[in-house]
């Protein structure tokens, strides 16, 4: 298959072709009202190991847009987008009526809290629909007797009615472009899935996506799915475990947050519209430190990546290509390591650059995101600079390393790549 991109490279389009070619523009998303959420003890249920100190994560954020847009980047924010989109009636009900259902926030509270977020301002109500709604935050006027008979009964007046969404900070995961297509996301705990309805919403009606041209290989963009906390398809996938490297191939990790049921729905898709010739499964295991494949493992330049050797070593590559077989599909096991494998594919000798430090130090720079970097063009990188050994391994190896400050967007468990989406990104 040709991986030229089908759009004007003076102007970003949509769509993803390689994972180190110039990145033409990247959704990201700003620490706000969801992370003044974060305590010691709601932040478990919201998967995230640490509070964070919220204004400072905010600047270090800004400071990372910043630095992209200063390499020419089109930096998409989630919150501007979502309030420009909410400001439309039929969007903004488009939402509402996939998000605030009976199942989700109850029959006696589905009426009355539609009704006072339909009377926000366009900016309250998209951080409301990131930030979640507490029974303490409706107001009486709204919620009425059922409210204030039902908060006696609450052992925690601070639960939600509406969950906040502090992982939207890693818009990497809940949609991925794929060549000249997108996947809207399953996601693995119920904690994240609505936070794909929310993108996806940003794709069917933002003046940026209206008009443009471009497929869907995983899930429904008029109904997209897996966004209620009740969905409980075996088929999940999520962003950091995809890659699309070029070369008529993609790189999806299965481990604990994407299953094989979704990758096998996803590679049919891609090989029945001719986007895809092959798919590299890597199998990973079931841990918090590995929870995605770019948390072990992503490219700096067409022909180096970083990686954690003590897991990306140990990874068991599959390969599915289409076949004439019941189920679309033929999978094998290549001979060769996962990196001699995907080297293969790129028509390369993988140089691989591992995770700087002592024994030690290594685990603890790849638990604080040293080996998930975002690639901005061939050999431009951006990682976190507490990851010091890291870091400086890189640069022997001649890839410029620009470095956003860890203190707080860190204690995330999610770096660069986790924090991007790309939506426009140059083949090779």
């Amino acid at each position: 298959m040709s991986t030229t991109q089908p759009f004007d490279i003076s102007t970003p389009g949509v769509g993803v072709y390689s994972e180190v070619g110039r990145l033409r523009s990247v959704l990201v998303a700003a620490p706000g009202l969801a992370h003044t959420r974060l305590t010691p003890d709601t932040s478990k249920d919201l998967l995230f190991d640490e509070v964070l100190w919220v204004e400072r994560a905010r600047s270090d954020h800004a400071d990372f847009r910043r630095l992209m847009q200063d390499r020419g980047i089109e930096v998409l924010e989630l919150h501007e987008m979502l309030t420009e989109v909410v400001a439309d009636d039929v969007a903004r009900d488009w939402i509402l009526d996939r998000r605030i259902t009976a199942e989700e926030v109850g029959l006696g509270l589905m009426d009355p809290t539609r009704e006072w977020l339909t009377s926000l301002p366009a900016a309250r109500l998209a951080d409301h629909l990131i930030g979640g709604v507490s029974y303490v935050e409706l107001p009486d006027e709204f919620g009425g007797e059922f409210l204030r008979v039902l908060r006696d009964g609450l052992r925690d007046q601070h639960e939600w009615i509406l969950p906040p969404l502090p992982n939207t900070l890693f818009m990497r995961d809940n949609t991925s472009w794929i060549y000249g297509g997108v996947t809207l996301n399953p996601m693995y705990w119920p904690a994240r899935r609505p936070e794909t309805l929310l993108t996806a919403a940003i794709y069917r009606f933002h003046p940026r996506f209206v008009g443009e041209r471009f497929s869907v290989w995983l899930g429904d963009l008029d109904e997209p799915g897996g966004t209620g906390s009740r969905s409980s398809s075996g088929a999940t996938l999520e962003g950091g475990d995809v890659m699309p490297i070029g070369n008529g191939t993609v790189l999806v990790g299965m481990g604990e947050r994407t299953s094989h049921q979704a990758i096998t729905l996803l590679a049919s898709n891609l090989f029945a519209h001719g986007a895809a010739e092959q798919v590299i499964i890597a199998g990973l295991p079931s841990l918090r430190s590995a929870m995605h494949l770019d948390t072990v493992f992503t490219f700096c330049d067409a022909e180096t990546a970083t990686a954690f050797g003590p897991i990306v070593d140990n990874i068991v590559p599959l390969i599915l290509r289409p076949s004439t077989s019941p189920s679309g599909l033929a999978i094998s096991r290549p001979d060769g390591t996962f990196v001699e494998v995907v080297g293969r594919a790129l028509g390369v000798d993988l140089r691989v650059v591992n995770t700087g430090g002592d024994i030690y130090g290594m685990h603890r720079e790849q638990w604080d995101d040293g080996n998930n970097v975002v690639a901005l063009e061939p050999g431009v990188v951006i990682g976190y600079d507490r990851n010091v050994g890291t870091n400086e391994m890189l640069r022997q190896a001649g890839i410029e390393v620009l470095e956003i400050s860890a203190s707080e967007l860190g204690r995330g468990r999610g770096g660069g790549r986790c924090m991007t989406c790309p939506i426009a990104r140059d083949a090779l």
